[in-house]
């Protein structure tokens, strides 16, 4: 097993003269066998290890210059869009949000100003399927323009983990993961990562990293290595379950829409099943009643837990108006369509006929 070099600092051979690592907040040995091994997943020559899934993205964030305008999925994690609104709006940095799907609406919105696109995909809490390829090409030809600086395409592959879907190859800049989820996979810590190829953009983002100091600890470090053994089997149960559990939704009471890329009633089944190697562990569906059935849903499930987070061996349910979208302004959320009635699953690797009986018996009222 990877050591954990739990260590602040390290030994100097004389003034000046390290022996590879000097201080932990500028490199560990704990962590760069992760990001080695960050990096061979995703297929990346670069990967760079942060404190939390939004430290990546605050870093990637913060390359960018005042005066840049960036492109953002509207339907994306709640914490990405209060990041980009609350905080980096501050900074002269122009932040608009779409819907990806739609293409010419996309080549209509880049200008001159444009520096990133952001793409999330499957898309959270709606499992809308964005088209990288089509994107990635859109935005290189964008900066082959005489009146565009290069495009920069983001794409946060933390639903699909690098098991499922592997953005890079299909024409991606860079990856983010929240590590927490998926490649965590046990829900016993949090951590982020970014993976990319070109060395200009690596070295200013681990200066960024350097400089501010978002760097989990040895013993995440450690943790993630352990998981990582493991996320092909977990990818494999979480998808071959989440399959089974959505087929079956559709026939359990009080559910009015089930929404599950694995569906062939997906409105994107078939760019998921070109794009992905697999259809993931999320599932996402409407229920009868509103808020107060879902409250009532959520007071009898039994092996579902109501809670935050995704992507662990356990299965939980959350509600997304009120819980990871919350800071999602009202309009913002009417527009898509994330009301009192959307429940999100991300499913575990539990026996999926007692997850299929629990929901069953859950929204048998």
């Amino acid at each position: 097993m990877t050591p954990i070099f739990q260590t602040s600092t390290f030994e100097y051979l004389e003034p000046g003269k390290h022996k590879g690592y000097d201080y932990s907040r500028a490199g560990n040995p704990t962590r760069t066998a992760l990001e080695t091994a960050l990096a061979a997943l995703e297929g990346a020559t670069h990967a760079i290890s942060f404190a939390s899934g939004l430290a990546a993205e605050q870093a990637i964030i913060q390359t960018l210059e005042p005066g840049s305008h960036v492109i953002v999925s509207d339907d994306t994690y709640g914490g990405t869009g209060r990041l980009f609104r609350r905080l980096f709006a501050k900074y002269n940095i122009e932040f608009e949000f779409i819907d990806l799907r739609n293409l010419p609406l996309l080549a209509q919105k880049i200008r001159p100003q444009t520096r990133m696109i952001w793409i999330e995909t499957p898309t959270n809490p709606l499992l809308r399927i964005v088209d990288i390829q089509a994107i990635t090409d859109l935005a290189k030809k964008a900066s082959k323009q005489a009146t565009h600086e290069r495009i920069v395409t983001v794409v946060d592959n933390t639903f699909c983990s690098p098991i499922l879907q592997k953005p890079l190859s299909l024409g991606a800049d860079i990856v983010i993961h929240s590590t927490t989820k998926y490649i965590g996979g046990h829900s016993d810590l949090i951590g982020g990562a970014v993976m990319l190829n070109n060395q200009a953009d690596a070295e200013s983002l681990r200066f960024i990293q350097f400089a501010a100091g978002a760097v989990n600890a040895p013993f995440e470090c450690f943790l993630l290595l352990r998981s990582i053994k493991t996320l092909a089997l977990r990818m494999a149960k979480h998808n071959t379950n989440a399959q089974l559990v959505a087929h079956a939704l559709k026939s359990i009471k009080n559910v009015k829409e089930v929404i599950y890329p694995g569906l062939k009633s997906h409105p994107e089944h078939l760019l998921a099943s070109q794009q992905m190697q697999g259809f993931g562990g999320m599932i996402s569906f409407r229920i009868e009643g509103g808020f107060e059935a879902a409250k009532q849903f959520f007071s009898r499930l039994r092996l579902f837990t109501l809670a935050e987070s995704l992507g662990g061996v356990e299965s939980l349910a959350n509600h997304p108006q009120t819980m990871t979208h919350a800071s999602v302004p009202e309009s913002q959320r009417e527009k898509l369509g994330i009301g009192a009635d959307l429940i999100r699953l991300s499913i575990g690797i539990e026996d999926a006929s007692d997850l299929i009986q629990d929901l069953s018996l859950a929204l048998d009222f």
